[in-house]
């Protein structure tokens, strides 16, 4: 039977019909979704569990806010929702999905007509919005449409053979209610899914109309179907059969049409149901994702152009004007109302492109104004303000015509919705970038006195901006130019290094120089002009590079009693890609995140014309690395003195790929070989570098640990640095209290490995002063602390902590710690972070990056923990090891690394050491007061982070504060 299409019944669908529109924590998708529904003639009801009630009105709809329900109780939420249903037919949307209209009414209206059907629905398209286009996947094959056997094992079986998700589909609500009640608190997502299509089938015929049904949101990057429904019914292991296996006696329990079989068979038939399902699954029988076509919007025609590719599915229902005429409704809503968060990250960079073309000009004329709208109006055509502005400017430079449709065009997104993208993009990284450079701006009253100050002290230092125009790209030198111009710091002179015929005939002496070059002697008359000039300091930039209104000017204010630095590394704004705004803050002088990730950390420096000249300038050798080469020579020449950063950026410049640089490479193996090392340097990540030092010496290393009364933590540990341990020389001391416990006692007299010393203390001790007494007994070279609670992952580990141990300048190497759950549990320690000592990245994945690749190489930081920490014996001797008095509770570490610091020397933290920990730092209020009180300055400023970054958190995400005390640089 196919069963009849039409209805005799008369009832509108608002006395017949509830869509239960389900959203949790996303406004802008709860507000298209009502727009696009609030056309549509029948009830709404929303649940919303997001824990603020959203702006807006929503006075049209049945609103319930569910804040007590939260993202994971979905259930709840749905089974609360259904209880307030007064109509015979609901359905399911999600808030960023398009049930057509008509399908709703034909669904509802066969189902009126065709009393033995709990279900309808027709077919799935899926759609990916980005940021002037939308893409559109196949998602269902086709298949039996009608499920209409009267015996409810088949139309189980028949159904989950060919399986196309039924839960947005329109349904009784008898059905749905029952459902919903016996259904156990605390069901999986994954398990709600299953039980869902089980039991309508179960209990009513199912009908799948040829018809387009839904235009749904991809899950971009994850199974449409949520690949955790088929591993709850695929995985063997002990846990999921019995998941599988309790569900299906559930199901077996409960009154459906499956009637004339006992309860063993009902869960046996349950089981294979789910097998049907779980095949077609991984058959991939009715449900795929394949690209069918794309659809752009033309600018010019304010309509989409669709390009279809090879392979299109013509038996389909969607192929006909109608369907294509509500896509473009619905691609209009798309993109006058964006929320997807692939769309929104492509927006970001457009957004911000046109954030720049709207800033005014000093030499703006009424048609330059005229023209960059239009360029912003290309961009992306739904930006409100974009249009607007753009309306009154043709109606000044009196173009009518254009400016009416102009403005007809804004009238139409106005309304769909009166909410521009600012409240989005302000809370984006480039909004908040561009809003937090606007606060570093000095007002005109502090303009006056900073004038007045450099005027007192001869205009304060003077920089030499160094522009390379290798591509002879007038457009690009002129916004740098402009950024100067428009910039409150007039103490600079520019030379332009071009490949074309120079804009002017110039000289050294003029504020604007133009040098012409070739490939073959740019290095030669960089050099030249910085020996000419009679500038202090010498920056390196591209043209299309803009300079901050404030850089250059708190730099100059900074740098007027600066005079024992040689090279100062600022902070900068890069461009990404696709053109959003990411901030590149580094830390202070950190030599070893200096070699292992140059290309973020060695340019835009300024240098000190003296030290420039000193070293003899740029290498041509080195032309694709000039700055990280020369760097790298200051440090040959004077060390790391002199070598600062000051928190400031100067420059928002395009991101530089992260990728192969032979000559980063061969220069860092130049300076290694001058300093002694028959270095071997690898790439692990593109732009970045590991760097081996191939040390000669194999010392012994003294591994101490700890004994809790946790036996098998300390098994873990002990057996673990054993079995892992590629590194011969080392030797375990495991320092025990006399009051260990018998278990412990026991294991321990029964060692009897030849690595593996038990030191016995002759009265209980802490953990600190167990530390410090067994380093007193230790035969090694170097110490390692290890935590009992840790467990170490690699086999090299040993060799890594030694290949920057014994490196001279290094005093304190440091392990990444990871919880077993393969996430983050401490990558270094920040001083100050979350009000104490905190340590950046906790709970981000393994594998991640991090904030300018800090996750994945190798650097300098304040301070290590102790959990797998390695120093040099004598060091460790000489700081007077832990201080078992002061921080015997909580922080002995922190304070031996800044001991160290002290001292001069670094600690390092490298990525490549990974210990199985909690990370889980002490919470010991005195402690950490005393260890303020003695460290006052490092807690000011960790050298290791940067002041613009916010001590919250997991570090590393832009500050709140963006004003500069520019009352204190005058003091």
């Amino acid at each position: 039977m196919q069963g009849k299409y039409g209805s005799e019944n008369k009832q509108p669908l608002s006395e017949l019909l509830t869509v239960v529109l389900i959203t949790h924590n996303r406004p802008a998708f709860l507000r298209r979704a009502l727009q696009y529904y609030s056309s549509l003639p029948c009830k709404v009801l929303v649940l919303d569990s997001s824990p603020e009630r959203p702006e807006g009105d929503f006075s049209a709809v049945d609103y319930q806010h569910l804040p007590q329900f939260a993202y994971w109780g979905m259930q709840a939420k749905l089974t609360y929702g259904v209880e307030q249903l007064t109509t015979p037919y609901m359905v399911f949307a999600a808030d960023d999905d398009f049930i057509l209209h008509e399908s709703l009414a034909e669904s509802v209206s066969f189902l009126e007509a065709n009393r033995g059907y709990g279900l309808c629905h027709g077919y799935c398209l899926m759609y990916l919005a980005r940021a002037d286009s939308v893409d559109y996947f196949r998602r269902d094959k086709k298949i039996c449409e009608d499920y209409a056997s009267e015996r409810a094992e088949d139309r189980v079986l028949d159904f989950m053979h060919q399986y196309v998700p039924p839960f947005y589909g329109v349904c009784r609500t008898s059905i749905i209610k029952d459902w919903y009640a016996a259904l156990p608190p605390g069901t999986s997502f994954e398990w709600q899914e299953i039980g869902h299509t089980y039991y309508l089938l179960a209990n009513a015929k199912a009908r799948i109309l040829p018809i387009p049904y839904v235009v749904r949101e991809i899950n971009f990057g994850f199974s449409d179907h949520n690949t955790e429904v088929y591993h709850a019914l695929s995985y063997t292991d002990s846990k999921s059969v019995a998941e599988r296996e309790a569900f299906a006696e559930f199901l077996a329990s409960l009154p459906t049409g499956i009637n004339d079989l006992d309860q063993s068979q009902r869960k046996a038939f349950a089981l294979e149901s789910f097998a049907a399902m779980a095949d077609s699954l991984v058959t991939r029988r009715a449900l795929t994702i394949e690209l069918i076509f794309e659809s752009k919007w033309n600018h010019l025609t304010k309509a989409p152009e669709r390009k279809f590719g090879p392979l299109q599915y013509v038996e389909m229902p969607f192929y006909n004007q109608r369907f294509f005429d509500l896509l473009t409704q619905f691609e209009f809503l798309l993109h006058a109302m964006p929320a997807g968060r692939v769309q929104l990250e492509k927006l970001e960079g457009v957004w911000t492109q046109q954030e720049y073309l709207l800033q005014a000009r000093n030499n703006d004329t009424p048609q330059s104004v005229l023209d960059r709208l239009w360029r912003a109006h290309d961009c992306n055509v739904f930006n409100r303000s974009v249009v607007k502005r753009l309306a009154e400017q043709l109606q000044v430079l009196d173009e009518a015509d254009q400016a009416q449709e102009m403005a007809e065009w804004g009238a139409r997104l106005e309304d769909v919705s009166s909410v521009d993208h600012y409240p989005v993009f302000n809370k984006m990284r480039s909004g908040r970038l561009l809003d937090w450079l606007a606060g570093r701006k000095p007002d005109a009253e502090q303009a006056a006195l900073i004038a007045a100050h450099l005027a007192a002290h001869h205009g304060g230092p003077q920089f030499g901006i160094f522009l390379l125009d290798l591509d002879d790209n007038v457009e690009k030198l002129q916004v740098t130019l402009d950024s100067l111009v428009e910039g409150h710091s007039k103490a600079f002179k520019i030379v332009v290094f071009t490949t074309g015929e120079p804009q002017t005939a110039t000289t050294a002496q003029n504020t604007l120089h133009f040098v012409r070059v070739t490939p073959g002697n740019l290095v030669d008359k960089l050099n030249q002009s910085a020996a000419q000039t009679s500038c202090d300091w010498l920056l390196l930039a591209s043209v299309g590079d803009e300079f901050t209104a404030g850089g250059l000017l708190r730099a100059g204010l900074e740098l007027m009693s600066a005079s024992s630095l040689r090279a100062v590394a600022t902070d900068e704004i890069q461009r990404t890609e696709n053109g959003a705004l990411v901030d590149v803050f580094r830390p202070g002088f950190n030599l070893d995140l200096l070699q292992s990730v140059p290309s973020l950390m060695a340019r835009h420096w300024l240098i000190r014309r003296e030290a420039f000249l000193a070293v003899g300038g740029y290498q041509a050798d080195f032309n694709k690395a000039l700055e990280f080469d020369l760097l790298l020579r200051l440090i040959e020449q004077g060390g790391l003195d002199g070598l600062a950063h000051l928190d400031e950026p100067l420059l928002i410049t395009q991101a530089v790929a992260l990728e192969e640089n032979a000559h980063e490479r061969q220069a860092l193996l130049r300076h290694l070989g001058n300093r002694g090392y028959k270095a071997r340097v690898t790439s692990a990540l593109p732009g970045t570098w590991q760097v081996d030092y191939r040390h000669t010496e194999q010392p012994l290393v003294s591994i101490i640990v700890p004994a809790s009364d946790d036996l098998p933590a300390l098994r873990r540990c002990v057996e673990g640095v054993l079995l892992r341990t590629r590194y011969s020389r080392y030797e375990v001391l495991v320092a025990a209290n006399p009051n260990q416990s018998a278990a412990v006692n026991d294991w321990l007299g029964q060692m009897r490995n030849p690595k593996v010393s038990v030191l016995r203390a002759g009265q209980t001790l802490g953990e600190v002063a167990l530390y410090n007494a067994a380093s007193e007994q230790a035969q090694g070279e170097y110490l390692v602390l290890l935590a009992a609670d840790s467990e170490v992952v690699n086999p090299n580990w040993v060799d890594s902590l030694l290949n920057h141990a014994q490196r001279p300048e290094v005093g304190i190497v440091g392990a990444k710690l990871v919880g077993r759950d393969g996430k983050i549990a401490q990558a270094g320690l920040i001083l100050g972070l979350n009000g104490g000592v905190g340590s950046p990245f906790i709970g981000e994945k393994h594998a991640s990056a991090g904030y300018m690749q800090r996750l994945a190489v190798e650097q300098n930081y304040s301070a290590v923990s102790k959990v797998c920490l390695m120093v040099r014996k004598q060091l460790f001797n000489a700081l007077g090891g832990l201080d078992e008095v002061t921080f015997v509770d909580a922080f002995s570490d922190v304070d031996l690394c800044l001991k160290a610091g002290q001292a001069g020397y670094l600690t390092v933290w490298t990525p490549l050491v990974q210990v199985l920990h909690t990370g889980e730092l002490p919470q010991a209020a005195e402690a950490l007061a005393a260890l303020r009180e003695k460290w006052q300055g490092a807690f000011a400023q960790d050298p290791a982070y940067n002041a613009n970054l916010a001590l919250s958190g997991k570090g590393f995400t832009l500050g709140e504060n963006a004003s500069i005390n520019w009352a204190q640089l005058l003091a």
